[in-house]
């Protein structure tokens, strides 16, 4: 049922109309699967590759899950599955929002078919937002009440080179969070 459900998914032509590059939904999921990292949208070098985090976000994000790229790209210890699909295009401050078509139709259904589910990483506010009700609007607020939701949800700042300034102002993020992220995520893959 997923198979058919990731077809339909990777078909989807909803709000084509309204995406600069077109569609090119990105996104990879397998029932075993025991970590999900829900991020924002992919970019423009991850909508060219048609691979998620394919990019500088993708590298650091690698760093803080202290995984390899094979590890992080096998489908069956890592769903990776944005708020929105497709690059939605650029604003005047980065990448414009998720489109919001993208978890109205298809995030519900996806999740449904991912049992094993122990770790979700809610990455940025729009992931935060849909995973993490309560918490505060603020991305840094929900990342620093981060054992709130510990150790079945973690909201995390976007991984993005644009986030360098977050990062030498939020030092305990990596010094705190990253090590404790770290031990979850080897706990739960598969060797």
């Amino acid at each position: 049922m997923l198979n058919e459900l990731l077809q339909e998914v990777r078909a989807c032509r909803l709000c084509a109309a309204d995406l600069p590059l077109g569609p090119r939904p990105v996104v990879q999921a397998d029932r075993r699967a025991r970590l999900l990292i829900a991020g924002q949208a992919p970019g423009r070098k991850v909508h060219a590759a048609g691979i998620p985090f394919a990019d500088a976000s993708g590298e650091r994000l690698r760093d803080w899950l202290g995984m390899d790229k094979t590890t992080f790209y096998d489908a069956s210890q890592v769903a990776i599955i944005p708020m929105g699909f497709c690059y939605p295009g650029t604003g005047k401050n980065g990448d414009l929002p998720p489109r919001p078509e993208c978890a109205d139709t298809w995030r519900r259904r996806l999740l449904q078919q991912l049992p094993d589910i122990q770790l979700t990483l809610a990455i940025g506010q729009y992931a935060q937002a849909w995973h993490l009700p309560d918490a505060p609007r603020q991305v840094t607020a929900a990342v620093q009440q981060w054992q709130a939701w510990w150790p079945h949800t973690l909201p995390l700042p976007h991984p993005s080179p644009r986030n360098n300034l977050w990062l030498r102002r939020n030092p305990w993020f990596e010094a705190e969070v990253i090590p404790v992220l770290q031990e979850r995520v080897k706990a739960l893959l598969v060797p």
